[in-house]
């Protein structure tokens, strides 16, 4: 098979995708065999949904992705050209049915393809954004940790939560000339911009962001108080402003763990992993424990 068994290739929407499968032997001609893809290109729709039933428990057989594509003989070889329309990784697998309907399998594993958008092909450069920085301070050289400060000193000790002032949605739209037409990044990354504990489990001044205590909700340090316009208002401005330069918005969402105290955490405890005396677990990586997060379930649909 070309390409061969186990190949692994990145490509993009509107692009084709040629099979090819060689005869191994003389007698395996348009006369005694027949060739057909088994792939499940095309197929993304029903994929995702093999996908989230098995997942849920769910016997997903009856959905079958998988379809056998006939191949055509040209010159030497059975070939097959297929448009790639749709975004997702997907597998295949050419093979020759002969005269007595044995299946006969090339050696191997599927060969796999990434199909990404047609709009990341080219003017792909990433830029990350944390709104929280874009404030008075953004264009300081050097930054001073909050926790030096020695007026700050006594209300910690005192136990008061110090929250500096944050940079606004609107300060970083001041910016996106710069970053797009400047610096040329056609894709602009937001760290989570969900509201973040500000009393316990709180992590430095302002809170994690990866501790979102709303996965539906703006955080209102990045909002300017107008009395005309929502956090979500806001927040479309900022990606209108984005899009009229012919931009994209990609948002870092986290899906495996929550902020302590998260309404998610207050109204459904039984979505949360917990030790076997009853003890919420946080998350953690590279030897920390991220105690201000509380860590998800995903054994159960209700949680999806």
């Amino acid at each position: 098979m070309q390409p061969t068994t186990g190949d692994r290739k990145v490509a993009h929407t509107g692009d084709w995708h040629r099979v090819e499968l060689v005869p191994s032997s003389a007698n395996q001609t348009p006369d005694t065999c027949r060739a057909f893809l088994r792939t499940n290109l095309g197929r993304a729709s029903t994929l995702r949904k093999e996908i989230i039933q098995s997942r849920a428990g769910q016997n997903a057989i009856d959905l079958l992705s998988w379809q056998d594509l006939p191949m055509r003989w040209v010159a030497d070889r059975w070939v097959l050209d297929l448009p790639l329309t749709e975004v997702g990784f997907f597998e295949y697998k050419a093979y020759l049915n002969d005269a007595h309907g044995t299946q006969q399998w090339p050696d191997g594993p599927n060969g796999g393809i990434a199909v990404h958008p047609n709009a990341t092909r080219s003017g792909n450069t990433i830029y990350c954004a944390w709104i929280r920085l874009f404030g008075e301070y953004r264009h300081q050289s050097e930054t001073q940790s909050q926790r030096e400060r020695p007026e700050l000193a006594s209300l910690d000790a005192d136990g008061y939560a110090v929250i500096p002032p944050s940079g606004k949605i609107r300060e970083l739209i001041e910016q996106i000339p710069h970053i797009v037409d400047t610096l040329g990044c056609r894709i602009i990354h937001l760290l989570p911009i969900n509201p973040t504990p500000t009393t316990y489990a709180r992590f430095g001044r302002f809170g994690s962001p990866y501790a979102a205590q709303n996965l539906e909700a703006v955080d209102p340090a990045l909002v300017d108080f107008d009395q005309r316009t929502t956090a979500i208002d806001q927040f479309l401005e900022l990606t209108r402003a984005i899009h009229a330069r012919s931009a994209r918005v990609i948002i870092d969402l986290v899906a495996n763990h929550t902020g302590w105290g998260s309404n998610l955490h207050e109204n459904h405890p039984e979505w949360y992993a917990r030790q076997e005396d009853g003890t919420f677990i946080s998350p953690g990586a590279w030897g920390n424990i991220w105690g201000d997060l509380v860590e998800l379930k995903h054994d159960q649909p209700e949680t999806w």
